[in-house]
């Protein structure tokens, strides 16, 4: 079969590209993964630790609330010991844009608009350029300015747009150019609209979410819809799962909706089928604690768990490792697409983990010697 596949192209939308400290967005660069803490910021050592769990899953970029003076204060040790760039989030009270640029922000995210006068977005962009600060625009449906809504007379795609442009309008008027923009909402139809006009209007890169989007399994559902479309079709340079959950469990679901695309790998991709009678071992179970176990894992690799032979080995072909029920608690493994030998079900959990850890360690190890060849 050939490898030219063009029905899976997706031809990215060409933004100009900014700095989030050291993670570039827009133009070539991988789509960022993005996620919010939901500690009390002035609590520097749980945040700490929260921002860690999130580096595990691999975040690119964490966005943290500084609603007050406190939460500014304890910035500054939050960003010395975050191994990612940190985005203060900001809404009206422009000093504390100013402190947290001060302290370490390598992104604000403010609407410039909602935080005072042109004087006041000028010492924010002063702030922002002395430290080496981006400034995310963030436009919300729940939050348009008085006087879009009078004009459209509720939210709508060109409601949020215009605000967007507006706010882009400040920061250009002050000679500001290193902003990304968003528009989000939690209705997926008008997030979606919004941002595809927005696309068509500005160069700038762009912050993919569907804000305020539910539980795991109903906002990861709407997220994967909302941000996936976006996707598909060549749009965005950043995104955010919004969840009430975890926030490292919005980081894996962001990788989950890029993988799927092939917008970016990272760690084990299952392919696993939903079970029925003909399995032969446990499915759903062994997925689980296969996921679990390897969540460890960041090395780019694929596993097919398969509970019987009807779609098993068409699935292992296609993956690095795979397994496949068979009878009398006898089950296929295959290795790089090949029937390599077969392990009894209680065996089996140990044995797929130590192959995949095996595998990810070769991957690595042929990287380390390309990267030394070159």
């Amino acid at each position: 079969m050939s490898s030219v596949r063009p029905w899976r192209d997706i031809a990215r939308r060409q933004s100009r590209q900014i700095m989030v400290g050291k993670v570039p967005i827009g133009g070539d660069a991988p789509i960022a993964v993005q996620t919010m803490t939901n500690t009390l910021t002035s609590d520097a050592v749980a945040t700490i630790d929260q921002i860690r769990r999130c580096e595990e899953a691999g975040a690119d970029i964490v966005r943290v609330s500084c609603p007050d003076v406190e939460s500014t204060a304890a910035f500054k040790q939050i960003a010395r010991a975050s191994r990612v760039p940190l985005v203060a989030d900001i809404h009206f009270h422009y000093k504390r844009a100013l402190e947290a640029a001060d302290a370490g922000a390598a992104c604000l995210r403010i609407n410039p608009g909602n935080i005072g006068g042109s004087d006041r977005v000028a010492e924010v962009v002063r702030a922002a350029k002395a430290n080496g600060c981006s400034i995310r625009i963030g436009v919300n449906a729940g939050s348009l300015e008085k006087d879009l809504l009078e004009k459209y007379g509720e939210p709508c795609p060109e409601a949020l747009v215009e605000s967007a442009l507006d706010h882009i309008k400040l920061l250009q008027d002050h000679d500001f150019h290193e902003y990304k923009v968003a528009v989000k909402a939690s209705d997926v139809f008008l997030a979606v609209s919004a941002y595809m006009g927005l696309a068509e209007a500005v160069d700038c890169p762009l912050h993919l979410g569907i804000t305020e989007a539910g539980g795991l399994i109903g906002g990861t559902v709407k997220s994967a819809i909302g941000i996936g479309n976006l996707l598909w079709a060549g749009i965005g340079d950043t995104i955010r799962v919004s969840l009430s959950a975890p926030p490292e469990e919005e980081v894996r679901v962001g990788f989950e909706i890029l993988k799927s695309l092939g917008l970016r790998t990272r760690g084990v991709r299952v392919v696993s089928c939903p079970s029925c009678a003909r399995q032969g071992f446990d499915v759903i179970k062994t997925v689980e604690a296969l996921e679990s176990r390897l969540s460890h894992i960041k090395t780019p690799l694929s596993l097919s768990v398969l509970g019987c032979v009807v779609n098993g080995p068409g699935e292992a072909r296609e993956t690095d490792i795979g397994l496949t029920g068979g009878g009398n608690g006898k089950h296929m493994v295959y290795l790089s697409g090949v029937t390599d030998h077969t392990v009894q079900s209680e065996d089996m959990l140990e044995h797929i983990v130590k192959l995949v850890e095996a595998k990810a360690a070769e991957i690595e190890a042929a990287q380390v010697e390309t990267e030394a060849a070159e």
